[in-house]
């Protein structure tokens, strides 16, 4: 495409019951970036009074979660016996290995009062020696998360590790890295080459690489091995996801993923079988879909 970018995905709006979501990762001409594997960004929604979102019971194998909100609150509930409400800039990791079922809900004083509600949601696939470790879960608050600064931008790491600011998260998936960072109009920023892998979602605003402009919406894959220099034409912010290629491909399946197709059949037994642990005060069943060819 051009010297830096490799490619642009612009993914399209999926309307889920009055709910806009964007998914980024998988892409028919991407499927990762490191071990990121799906990308979701949530909302903007207004919701009023009375009104909530709701992410019903459903199981996981094979990853991690990573749910990091721009607006509003979520409220985490899994069946390793964990209730968290999400807000703005905290870090919320469920790494469901060889199994775990999770919710998440708008909180009652959220639902009550209505508001609006944006948020980012990542799986990033653990290695294959991880995949089938216990479930865990780990949650750190807003003034947990690093910060980073310089001429013209802040932002916050998430994950991993990007400019010179260590997230406190525990990593389970080799070099990568998650950062939050906005750009003043007319600010210069330099990714670095840290990472094989890198891509910049451009949540609000314009940026300029090589001259090309690219609108919001738009998850930019960088080219591996090449410093970039971007230039924010507006105000903008940009969700950075970065990491060293996988050990081999993967398999998604509704919300599993594995190195192996029969793990992922055996995974949708299991749930219709009702052999997951269930979550205390949260019963809803969805059923398991169709299983197609993977």
């Amino acid at each position: 495409m051009n010297a830096s970018v490799e490619a642009q995905i612009i993914p399209p709006l999926r309307d889920i019951g009055g709910f806009g979501v964007r998914r980024a990762l998988p892409a028919p001409n991407r499927r990762s970036i490191g071990p990121f594997v799906f990308f979701d960004e949530m909302g903007p929604a207004d919701f009023v009074p009375g009104q909530g979102m709701d992410v019903r019971p459903h199981p996981h194998i094979g990853l991690a979660t990573l749910t990091y909100l721009l607006d509003g609150a979520l409220f985490h509930r899994d069946s390793l016996k964990n209730d968290q409400e999400i807000t703005p800039g905290a870090v919320n990791l469920m790494v469901a290995g060889r199994g775990v079922v999770h919710s998440e809900r708008s909180p009652q004083d959220f639902r009550a009062a209505g508001g609006r509600m944006a948020g980012l949601q990542f799986w990033l696939a653990l290695p294959q020696a991880e995949a089938e470790r216990a479930p865990s879960f780990d949650h750190f608050d807003t003034g947990q998360i690093p910060l980073i600064s310089g001429e013209g931008f802040r932002g916050r790491v998430a994950i991993g590790r990007w400019d010179g600011a260590t997230a406190p998260v525990h990593n389970h998936f080799g070099p990568c890295a998650l950062a939050d960072i906005a750009l003043d109009a007319g600010a210069v920023y330099e990714i670095g080459a840290d990472y094989e892998e890198r891509a910049l979602y451009l949540i609000s605003g314009v940026l300029e690489i090589d001259g090309k402009g690219f609108a919001e919406k738009s998850l930019i894959v960088l080219k591996p091995g090449e410093k970039a220099v971007v230039r924010a034409k507006t105000d903008s912010r940009v969700a950075l996801v970065a990491g060293d290629p996988m050990d081999g491909p993967r398999y998604l399946w509704w919300n599993f993923v594995s190195a192996r197709r029969e793990r992922i059949v055996q995974a949708r037994e299991d749930w219709i079988a009702g052999r997951f642990l269930g979550i205390e005060g949260d019963a809803e069943f969805i059923p398991a879909p169709e299983l197609k060819a993977l």
